[in-house]
């Protein structure tokens, strides 16, 4: 079947991305942050969509996070998902984030803000600039929706990618990301 023959909106509407205000606890943030924060002072690999961020894929901590909020994006989303894989990277002053659509293991993605310097560094979702806090997130339609950022101004910002397929989707076959 043709992907084009699958549902290309989220939470029964009409949307191809989703602002998600306080995506993560107050808990969750007191974790996430300063693991993030000793992880970029480590080892790490550099990638082509953001070449000066420290990325980090399939990152234990993260990827425990990627398990525990599947069933809150199923349930905004209105979907069925399998989890595919997670990433986060640690953006520092200049980075950028390459306007891109993501490959089929990212159908459902969610983007989510674990930490910043304060610095406002919006992310664009099909052209339309979102300003996101600690905690929030935006979940969007990844091989649908066109995203990218500006070089960041500020000199730390920690962001989680978490990646779903759809259950019985055109891409199930991808989901825990089997080909990397």
């Amino acid at each position: 079947m043709e992907y084009s023959k699958w549902t290309k909106t989220l939470g029964n509407t009409d949307k191809k991305y989703i602002y998600i205000p306080q995506f993560l606890t107050q808990e969750e943030l007191n974790i996430l942050q300063p693991w993030c924060k000793n992880q970029a002072l480590g080892d790490f690999k550099n990638d082509v969509q953001s070449p000066l961020a420290p990325s980090f894929y399939k990152d234990a901590v993260v990827n425990t996070l990627l398990e525990s909020k599947k069933e809150k994006v199923e349930e905004i989303s209105k979907l069925k998902l399998e989890a595919s894989y997670s990433f986060w990277r640690a953006y520092i002053y200049g980075s950028i984030l390459k306007d891109h659509i993501d490959r089929g293991s990212c159908e459902v993605s969610v983007t989510v803000c674990i930490d910043s310097c304060g610095a406002k560094w919006p992310i664009h979702m099909d052209g339309n600039w979102l300003d996101m806090k600690i905690g929030d997130a935006v979940m969007y339609l990844g091989c649908e929706v066109k995203h990218g950022r500006k070089p960041f101004e500020g000199h730390y910002c920690a962001q989680a990618f978490l990646h779903y397929v759809k259950k019985g989707g055109f891409f199930e076959h991808l989901a825990g990301d089997p080909y990397i």
